[in-house]
């Protein structure tokens, strides 16, 4: 299994701790090495700040709470895919962008395959295979996780409005499929009943369970997950422009 995902939902993922804190130590050493950025000024604390979000997020036994409802697991697939990549980015220094851009990578190809993706990821048969199969579902957590990170490199360092525009259109069927689901559809959740079947839970015991009351695991918990996505993006780039701004003012003034 891939390290950066938990096998046990329920443990803290100390391989992948070890891993982002070798990739600190790395940046580190980096950015002394290369650059008169202090440790304490803004764009290593985003680094830092995107690294810690991403171990709560996966790496930690909060991560099992993703499964108990849509609405919580789009809060984690926001924070893994509109949050984290965005902070991740700002943290690095203007000219290691610079050298990613120059690569003609086709960022608009990745924004595609990605809102392709992640729209057949919530089809419901398709979230129930993914559930029941680890390695496949952490191959494509991790391809969308990839995706995500040039899908926000124009933005970051050209602050491409007409991309960010675009992100945020191709996230609509995604969306929008779950709030269709939402009122025409179930709250049947292939999350909950993978983790269950994991930890040998019976059929009819998984029927009988409860850990979450309503909105939880119903139609309005389909919805307000749609709802939750497209306003965890809308923030995630607003965020991203005043941050960015204040790096690069930091820039002009020379100041920390």
């Amino acid at each position: 299994m891939l390290f950066f995902l938990l096998e046990d939902p329920f443990v803290w993922n100390f391989p992948l701790l070890a891993g982002l804190i070798i990739l600190c130590a790395i940046y580190i050493v980096l950015l002394r090495t290369y650059t008169e950025i202090k440790i304490y000024d803004k764009q290593p604390l985003l680094f830092f700040l995107s690294l810690t979000i991403l171990y709560i997020t996966i790496g930690s036994p909060l991560s099992s709470i993703n499964h108990l409802s849509f609405s919580l697991h789009m809060i984690q697939m926001s924070l893994l895919f509109f949050v984290i990549p965005p902070l991740f980015l700002l943290g690095i220094p203007e000219a290691s962008l610079l050298v990613i851009k120059r690569l003609n990578i086709p960022f608009l190809a990745a924004l595609v395959t990605f809102a392709i993706l992640f729209f057949f990821y919530h089809l419901q048969a398709v979230l129930t295979y993914l559930s029941l199969h680890s390695y496949i579902h952490n191959s494509y957590l991790l391809l969308l996780m990839v995706l995500s990170l040039l899908i926000w490199q124009p933005i970051v360092t050209e602050q491409n409005k007409r991309f960010a525009f675009l992100s945020g259109i191709v996230l609509l069927p995604a969306c929008s499929l779950l709030i269709l689901s939402g009122l025409f559809g179930s709250g049947t959740n292939p999350l909950l009943s993978g983790m269950m079947a994991s930890l040998c839970i019976t059929p009819s015991a998984l029927n009988s369970l409860s850990i979450l009351p309503p909105p939880f695991n119903t139609r309005a918990d389909l919805i307000i997950a749609g709802l939750l996505m497209m306003g965890i993006h809308k923030f995630a780039l607003l965020l991203t422009v005043r941050l960015k701004n204040k790096i690069l003012a930091r820039d002009l003034t020379g100041s920390g």
